[in-house]
């Protein structure tokens, strides 16, 4: 079975710090054979509404999620499978974040854990329910996403990839490739699931752990 490519978290200008067309990160992630795109805008969900359109637009051509990059207390983290808009998650610790959306049925994914200043950190081993860890973000340092790596193998937990692109050109550039077809309606099982892996396209991505 071919595997399936989706990049799991990318920003355009409707997360406030940049000026990303997002369908342009679409036309992006189409020339970079990619099968999938999400959306990930910063702190609410609310933010990549935009998306069901190009949903339709494209539906013939590739697969367009949406989830939303929130800021715990303790961290940036993925969310996927909920809208966290009034949830009341705001100021709450990771763990607390973690717990409410899986009451809720969805997942989440702490992202760039090792990036300085807006990042779990080791805070990660402690945090319980987390569904993955961000091992490839095509912003971070090499040696951030090492350690990212090496903490989700220690968790025995599965690791993701996604460009945290800020512009078209960057999309593609780190993907998590799924081991059968992700649709909007099973993402939240797939990541459960475990059958997949990050992957980055960089040059320097040589040396790191595969």
């Amino acid at each position: 079975m071919t595997p399936f490519k989706l990049d799991l978290h990318v920003h355009t200008r409707h997360s406030g710090d940049n000026s990303a067309d997002p369908e342009e990160a679409v036309v992006q992630a189409i020339g970079r054979n990619l099968q999938g795109i999400a959306f990930t805008e910063h702190y609410y969900y609310e933010a990549s509404e935009f998306a069901e359109q190009l949903c339709l637009k494209y539906r013939d051509r590739i697969v367009i999620f949406r989830g939303v990059e929130f800021s715990t207390a303790d961290g940036h983290c993925l969310v996927f499978g909920v809208n966290t808009d009034g949830m009341g998650l705001k100021g709450l610790s990771a763990g607390e974040v973690v717990r409410a959306v899986v009451r809720a049925g969805g997942v989440v994914i702490p992202s760039h854990p090792y990036r300085l200043g807006n990042s779990l950190g080791d805070g990660i081993r402690q945090v319980k329910g987390i569904c993955a860890v961000e091992g490839y973000n095509g912003c971070n340092m090499a040696s951030y996403n090492v350690r990212a790596i090496e903490a989700a193998r220690a968790l025995g937990l599965p690791f993701t990839g996604g460009s945290d692109a800020h512009e078209p050109a960057d999309v593609g550039a780190c993907y998590t490739e799924f081991d059968a077809p992700v649709t909007p309606e099973n993402l939240v099982e797939q990541l459960r699931g475990g059958r997949y892996r990050g992957v980055d396209t960089r040059k320097i991505s040589k040396g790191y752990p595969g």
